[in-house]
């Protein structure tokens, strides 16, 4: 990269996030003395992050990895807008006890609005988990080997039509199932996997039509992992027992796939 040349989005995020060396970082910073337009969106992205930081310094407890957990960045053209916007949000999770982004949508502006649509499905999501993961010969209420029934029949109860089960092969965890279960009073599905060695993980899909907020975070509660977001009106949460590197990998996965 030279002074004329443009620095990549991913360059310029990372230096927004402080992951660039010192000559990586000095070379951007002499591309944005000389181009007002771009140091203004970085400039932007660098107080809205300062903005989460303070939103959710006090809900959120970090741990020492979490900077390094990030979201990868789509192919071009991957996402619609909107999915471009929400994964933007998490390109920097649990940094100094927050969840960090840039572009980020609107968030709740008291404690109490922002608690009060999240802690519903993380606690709901590792409930089913603990009930269901360890069950051996019911788990799930239908098999893989019916799975196109299971995502009509699912779609159908949480009218979306185009639902789809996540394909999570390639992380290494094959469908086992699912079923239909409540999530905040209303129709949810359920889809468990596991990998060669059995270790099981669920993902949990609720709506909720009234909400407007969009949200990524984790929790971790009994030895659960639990990544979960809210997208407009559909809520999604991945549990399992596995490192909070590997959930993030298989959020991103169900994040992908899920319907806009």
């Amino acid at each position: 990269m030279n002074e004329q040349t443009r620095p990549t989005d991913a360059e310029l995020n990372a230096y927004v996030d402080g992951q660039l060396d010192a000559e990586a970082r000095a070379r951007v910073a002499l591309y944005l003395a000389d181009h007002p337009e771009d140091a203004a969106l970085v400039a932007d992205w660098q107080a809205q992050n300062d903005d989460l930081r303070a939103a959710f310094g006090s809900f959120e407890q970090s741990r020492p990895g979490d900077i390094n957990l990030l979201v990868p960045r789509p192919a071009p053209g991957y996402w619609q807008p909107r999915r471009l916007t929400l994964a933007a949000a998490a390109v920097l999770i649990f940094a100094a006890g927050a969840l960090g982004g840039y572009a980020t949508p609107r968030f709740p502006t008291t404690p109490s609005e922002r608690l009060a649509s999240t802690d519903l499905l993380p606690t709901e999501a590792r409930n089913a988990f603990l009930v269901y993961a360890s069950e051996v010969r019911h788990p799930v209420e239908v098999f893989a080997d019916d799975e196109a029934h299971l995502a009509a029949w699912l779609g159908k109860r949480l009218a979306m039509t185009d639902l789809k089960v996540p394909n999570l092969q390639p992380l290494g965890f094959r469908l086992v199932g699912g079923r239909l279960l409540p999530v905040g009073g209303q129709p949810g599905a359920m889809f468990m996997y596991e990998d060669q060695t059995g270790e099981r993980l669920t993902v949990l899909i609720g709506r909720n039509r009234e909400n407007k907020e969009t949200s990524f975070r984790f929790a971790s509660a009994d030895g659960v992992e639990t990544f979960y977001w809210l997208d407009q009106d559909i809520g999604c949460a991945v549990s399992g027992e596995i490192s909070r590197d590997m959930l993030r990998q298989v959020a991103d996965a169900v994040y992908r796939q899920l319907p806009v």
